[in-house]
């Protein structure tokens, strides 16, 4: 049922309100794979509300809705038991000039599901803290190229990663300078790397893993690798943390990282995020040490108290749930139902599936095999058509088997109108433009 507050809105009309969210916000939202160049033009532009793992547009339109908060809910929307540990300390204040205690609180439970971290500092987005773990390579090392994978898509918004997608405006060439790139799986090119640029490179970073599972031995290679080169072993969980297991990717795969990086799910959609790491390079930016101070991080806002209980309440979750194997279990009834959809249809060379279970990504293809935004344009389309909206399949653990077996049915609808795409043409489905990729030079 539509509340007054959403029907207030959609009677002034949702196009109004998407032109005055372009007058004021550049991009009309506050993160770019939000923006309306990322869906097709029948998506709901607003959504007022979600419980569970549904959401709700301006017009009360319900949607099962996947990779929750840009994959930050991985438990529900409004999640009870989340929400009343944060009203009960907001209760309390949010803020004060001297730490609270819910800061040691905090930080001891996450260390306490690391398998590999001594000292924590908190911040706001995973961005910061990749960048702050940068800094404290450098300073380190005394050097300042990074080695970074570029078969991951996103580390940081700062400009010595941002200028490696091409979308270079506004960052001085110079920046060019500060990174060098290897291949996810392809030891050799980290060596050449190294090799290329010696006594430069002050740390690598990489994702434990995407879409594709690490070879045996691979991250261990790496760290090996960035070790006997005097540099960094720096490990993105921004998206495995708490996905892939408590402890992430490094639990997972038995790797021991210098700094690792949390985010995303460790608030369940309250902005959290976590550097963690040993103590001989975390404590560079504390007072405990005799070497040239290190400016780590400093924010207003990074310890607020009740994003720092909802992360509290997150690990105990996950501690004391099923959460992890709620995720295994129905992301692999979901890519069953999914596949099972695509093989039907003799889709298989056309719509793909990749990653664990518990993080699927699909990828679209035209009729010659390239990957195609017109048709992931077009399969997000019908997708919306039958209730569902998902820029990826990554479950939550308020994704019941009603909700799964809903989303194989519009799956299998979504997909019949796909097969009619490659044989008249996509042109003759997709209602409005295609959606274009993120980094991209021009509009």
């Amino acid at each position: 049922m539509t509340r007054k507050g959403d029907q207030a809105l959609a009677d002034g009309g949702t196009e109004d309100l998407r032109r005055r969210a372009h007058r004021v916000i550049p991009g009309g939202c506050h993160t770019y794979s939000k923006g309306d160049d990322q869906y097709p033009a029948l998506a709901p532009a607003f959504i007022a509300r979600g419980s569970g793992c549904r959401v709700w547009d301006l017009e009360g339109r319900e949607y099962i809705e996947y990779a929750m908060g840009l994959r930050s809910v991985t438990l529900g929307h409004a999640y009870r038991p989340v929400l009343d540990a944060v009203i009960a300390q907001l209760q309390l204040g949010t803020n004060f000039n001297r730490p609270a205690p819910i800061e040691v609180e905090c930080a001891e439970a996450l260390l306490g599901v690391l398998p590999h971290a001594d000292m924590v500092k908190f911040a706001k987005d995973g961005s910061t803290v990749v960048s702050a773990a940068v800094k404290l390579a450098r300073a380190h090392t005394g050097r300042v190229r990074v080695a970074l994978c570029r078969d991951h898509p996103f580390f940081s918004y700062n400009d010595w990663f941002i200028y490696t997608t091409g979308m270079t405006g506004g960052i001085p060439d110079a920046v060019a300078e500060e990174t060098v790139a290897f291949r996810y799986n392809d030891v050799a090119s980290l060596e050449q790397a190294f090799s290329d640029h010696p006594g430069e490179i002050c740390c690598v970073i990489l994702e434990g893993a995407r879409t594709e599972e690490p070879r045996e031995g691979f991250l261990q290679q790496v760290r090996e690798i960035a070790h006997r080169n005097g540099a960094l072993f720096i490990l993105d969980e921004t998206i495995t943390g708490f996905r892939w297991a408590i402890g992430g990717a490094q639990e997972v795969y038995g790797v021991e990282p210098d700094l690792s990086i949390f985010g995303k799910a460790l608030g369940n959609g309250f902005s959290v995020s976590a550097l963690a790491g040993k103590r001989e390079f975390m404590e560079l930016g504390g007072l405990g040490h005799v070497r040239e101070r290190v400016f780590l991080l400093s924010t207003t806002h990074g310890a607020e108290t009740h994003s720092l209980a909802a992360a509290l309440k997150v690990i105990s979750i996950y501690r004391n749930e099923p959460v992890i194997e709620t995720l295994y279990r129905q992301g692999a009834r979901l890519e069953a139902g999914v596949r099972a959809a695509i093989h039907a249809l003799d889709l298989a060379e056309f719509v793909t599936l990749a990653g664990r279970p518990c993080a699927l990504l699909y990828g679209t293809r035209d009729r010659d095999g390239r990957p195609s935004q017109a048709f992931r344009a077009l399969f997000l389309q019908e997708l919306l058509r039958h209730g569902v909206l998902a820029p990826s399949l990554m479950v939550a653990y308020a994704h019941d088997d009603a909700a799964i077996d809903a989303t194989i049915e519009a799956v299998g609808r979504a997909l019949r109108v796909y097969r009619n795409a490659l044989d008249d043409g996509v042109d003759k489905y997709l209602v409005g433009p295609p959606v274009k990729p993120v980094y991209r030079r021009f509009n």
